[in-house]
């Protein structure tokens, strides 16, 4: 990895980390392009620079986080499904991770619910225009959209996109199930950070000072950029839903399937 790729690899963690995209699928692809996928500080690097994203959630909605007790109790029920499926399946996980074809599957796949999600339930928002809607999140919703954040650990499938679908499954308008989505992130972003550093030095690795480097700049990017990137989705998905993201995801999935044969029959 060179300061270029980690300030690229950074840009994509920020703009897609809190889309319904998948930032996994997104950092996947590229760092594929730049053939540093299957190195070890590639895949440390692509999970540690999420902390910058976590902060961004934490600069943007400072005062929810110290609204009560109760919130964080919500936020621990909904990340228990994750720490479970995440703990049991660990090496399931990092072997998916490196297939291309998984990632434009469910790309592809994921697409195809998002351009169907918004006619779903549109019962929802029709309940949010005459102020009817649910904005608080139960316990029992809370632990429901922790089970649909273990769908993102098949790469491409998307944290926010799958925790946002839950939500709105509960009953809940598409601006309240984002914002849960983005405080989910925190306590299950700063698990997979903290993990996957100790698993690093388990291993026996160690950071070098330019690898130190790279991570910093990482995270700072990410950071700067997921601002940008919360502040403009959640103005984009209250007003205009998810169809657009579907087409993306559609396209994208495609495209890397045709690229990836059309490179293996290159190789034969």
């Amino acid at each position: 990895m060179n300061y270029f790729e980690a300030v690229i690899l950074a840009i994509i963690e920020g703009i897609t980390e809190y889309l319904p995209v998948s930032s996994t699928g997104h950092l996947i692809i590229a760092s594929s392009f730049f053939h540093i996928a299957e190195d070890s500080f590639t895949k440390l690097f692509t999970i540690v620079i999420q902390f910058g994203a976590i902060l961004a959630v934490l600069a943007l909605y400072f005062k929810r986080f110290f609204q009560s007790v109760d919130f964080y109790l919500k936020l621990v029920v909904a990340f228990i499904p994750a720490v479970i499926l995440g703990l049991l399946f660990n090496n399931v996980i990092d072997e998916l991770l490196e297939s291309p074809i998984i990632v434009a599957v469910s790309l592809i796949l994921g697409g195809i619910i998002l351009l169907k999600v918004d006619d779903w339930f549109k019962e929802n928002e029709d309940l949010s225009r005459e102020k009817k809607e649910q904005t608080t999140v139960s316990y029992a919703t809370a632990l429901k959209i922790g089970f649909f954040q273990c769908l993102a650990m098949i790469p491409g499938t998307s944290r926010s996109g799958a925790t946002i679908i839950g939500g709105m499954s509960q009953k809940l308008n598409r601006k309240t199930a984002a914002e849960f989505s983005f405080f989910l992130a925190v306590p299950t972003m700063f698990g997979a950070t903290t993990k996957k550093l100790f698993d690093y030095y388990r291993d026996g690795f160690t950071l070098n000072t330019e690898q130190i480097n790279f991570l910093i700049i990482g995270n700072i990017v990410a950071f700067i950029v997921a601002m940008f990137a919360i502040k403009s989705f959640i103005n984009y998905l209250s007003k205009s839903g998810f169809k657009l993201f579907g087409y993306y995801r559609i396209v994208l999935g495609i495209a890397i399937i045709c690229i990836h044969f059309f490179i293996y029959r290159l190789t034969l």
